[in-house]
Formats: structure tokens, C-alpha cells, sequence
């Protein structure tokens, strides 16, 4: 085939490709697919067949949905009595996902809520973090600058900056997180903001 059925089907593979940290290279050996067939899929200059989609989706750690999946508007909608809360092994921070998690999406949401005393080590990263403070306090440090905020309080800042912060009250916090990191799947579905463990931040 010469030219490309599938909306931007090489740009996702590409981006899950990178974010992986993968090379051609390694994407051919992990499914299977010569480098070359790989690299012209890449660049839309040839389509593969479902199997094909398959292997590459298997070497990319992802299910075969993340490329043919169609989003509907209900999608994208997060119930607050119906959103689920998780966490962690070895995490006292407990979660809830607020993003739609669709083919090519590079933002992650969620509301953390942060038990009484957490610290997390200093910390940095490629991407960008958005936090707001919806109830308690948090000791935030930003390039060994600390400061203290509350409610309604927010900051964004670039993960490469090193950062640190805590809950060092007696009371529980709650933080919207907004990131656009590539960061740890949970059932295939969910990314993380850093602090998903202990030590994390």
C-alpha cells in the first residue's frame, strides 16, 4: 500500500516510539517488522495491515485500540461519584484520574490526595506540571526556593527545574495535578504524575 488509510497513524507510533525511549531499531526487533517497513509506516509512506498494527502495538506496549480507537464526546466525561480512586504498592497517595487517556493526548490529570506528614525527595524531569491546591497545605520547593501553599493557590513550572514538596500538617491535602509527562501506565490506561511512590515528587 502506498498511501495512508489511518489518521496520523505514523505520528501516534512515532510519539509512543520516543516516549518509550525506543529506536527503530529496537521497535523492529520488539515486533517483529523490518526497520525499514517500520520507518515508512513512520512517515505515512505505507500502511500496515491490522496484523502488522498488531505486532507494532504489542512492541509498543500498548493494545491495539490505542491506534484505532474512536473517542465519543461521553468519552471525555469524569462523573465525580462514579471516578474511581486508586493507588500504589508502596504509595500512601491515593488517586483519581480526571484525563481521557485517547490516541496522540499528552496531558495527565488527577487529584492526588495527600495523607498527613508526605515528603517527597527532590526531583526532575523532562515535561511540565500544573498543581493547584484544593484543600490542606503543601510545602513546595522549586529550585531550592520552599514556599507555602493553600487553597486556590497554583504553580506551573518545568519538570527539569528541580522540585520537592510536603504535607507537613496534621491534616490531609488535595492537589489537582496537570502534567504532560510520559510517565508510568497503570492497566495500559493510566500515567502517573511523579510521587506515584514513596520518595517520588
Amino acid at each position: 500500500m502506498d498511501k495512508p488509510t489511518g489518521p496520523q497513524l505514523g505520528a501516534l507510533i512515532r510519539k509512543r516510539r520516543k516516549g518509550l525511549g525506543m529506536t527503530l531499531q529496537g521497535l523492529s526487533e520488539a515486533a517483529g517488522v523490518s526497520v525499514g517497513y517500520v520507518s515508512q509506516i513512520e512517515r505515512d509512506l505505507a500502511v500496515p495491515t491490522l496484523g502488522t498494527l498488531a505486532q507494532l502495538a504489542e512492541g509498543l506496549d500498548v493494545r491495539l485500540e490505542y491506534f484505532i480507537k474512536t473517542n465519543k464526546p461521553t468519552d471525555a466525561i469524569s462523573r465525580a461519584a462514579q471516578r474511581e480512586q486508586f493507588s500504589l504498592a508502596g504509595s500512601s497517595i491515593t488517586y483519581e484520574a480526571l484525563s481521557n487517556d485517547y490516541p496522540g493526548s499528552e496531558m495527565s490529570s488527577y487529584i492526588m490526595h495527600v495523607p498527613a506528614g508526605y515528603q517527597s525527595e527532590t526531583v526532575s524531569h523532562e515535561g511540565e506540571e500544573i498543581i493547584y491546591i484544593l484543600e490542606g497545605q503543601i510545602e513546595q520547593s522549586l529550585d531550592g526556593q520552599t514556599f507555602t501553599m493553600r487553597p486556590g493557590d497554583s504553580l506551573h513550572y518545568s519538570g527539569t527545574v528541580p522540585h520537592a514538596w510536603a504535607n507537613l500538617t496534621d491534616h490531609p491535602a488535595r492537589i489537582l495535578w496537570t502534567g504532560t509527562l510520559s510517565v508510568l501506565t497503570v492497566n495500559d490506561q493510566r500515567r502517573l504524575p511523579p510521587a506515584s511512590t514513596e520518595g517520588e515528587g
